[in-house]
């Protein structure tokens, strides 16, 4: 294990954090140096900024901050989006929740962008445009209540993770894992407060490059062991019998039942 894993108590616990972009970002450290009230606040030479929106019209100027590589803004409108598109440098953002814009279109001007959060978008259900991101390597989408499906990340060929996550209080259920299935670059799948409609995770064992899987306990768990089996080569936490032994004895615990 590497140095910078073995910080944290498990190996799951370090390669989510790895995966999700928080192994090398200190939040203290971004409330004191990089945390700002307005647009206007934001030096010109920063490559890093935690917007707050205390006012309303504090997101203005965004536009003018060319050196930005690292943004984080919550309560994202459509004037929002329409100004976070036009700095062309971004290679990190992150939309806090809700996010209220209605069309991602001015996102796709980020041709630099490698990782995108997005969470609780309100007003969306195609997310297929992000696709076209030609950098886009890191996706990660939560508490999408207009997500139907995740038919459109069958194309998702450059995605190297993909996280589709439920909120605190409501999981996101997913039909299926199939669409997923052949994904060649695809590393990590991260799904935290999900349900599986088909209880079924053997379309992860035909991602070649899948190495963490970070997800609910989603199916049975003859159907981990199975997916196991066929993939030693990934991680998940519910592959390991001590995740099954610790819980308290239940009727839905018993193999064959999720």
């Amino acid at each position: 294990m590497s140095d910078d894993l073995a910080v944290y108590p498990g190996l799951g616990s370090a390669l989510n954090a790895r995966f999700r972009g928080h192994a090398d970002r200190d939040w203290e450290e971004w409330r004191v140096r990089h945390y700002y009230g307005d647009a206007a606040s934001i030096p010109d030479s920063a490559a890093h900024a935690w917007l707050g929106r205390e006012q309303k019209h504090g997101f203005r100027g965004i536009s003018g901050k060319p050196a930005l590589r690292h943004l984080i803004v919550g309560n994202a409108d459509q004037a929002v989006l329409d100004e976070v598109g036009q700095v062309h440098g971004l290679e990190r953002l992150e939309l806090e929740g809700p996010m209220l814009a209605r069309e991602l279109s001015p996102l796709l001007a980020l041709a630099s962008l490698r990782f995108l959060s997005i969470d609780s978008p309100r007003h969306l259900a195609d997310f297929a445009p992000l696709l076209d991101l030609p950098g886009l390597r890191t996706l990660i989408i939560t508490n999408a209540k207009g997500m139907a499906s995740l038919d459109w990340l069958s194309a998702a060929d450059r995605l190297e993770v993909i996280g589709i996550e439920g909120g605190m209080w409501s999981p996101m259920t997913i039909p299926t894992l199939q669409p997923l299935a052949g994904l060649a670059s695809l590393r990590a799948f991260l799904g935290t407060s999900t349900k599986l409609g088909d209880k079924q995770l053997m379309p992860l064992a035909d991602c070649p490059s899948l190495r963490f899987v970070g997800i609910a306990r989603v199916a049975a768990r003859d159907e981990f062991e199975r997916l196991h089996q066929a993939r030693p080569d990934i991680y998940c936490d519910w592959f390991q019998p001590g995740m099954w032994k610790t819980r308290t004895a239940r009727k839905d615990d018993k193999p064959g039942t999720p």
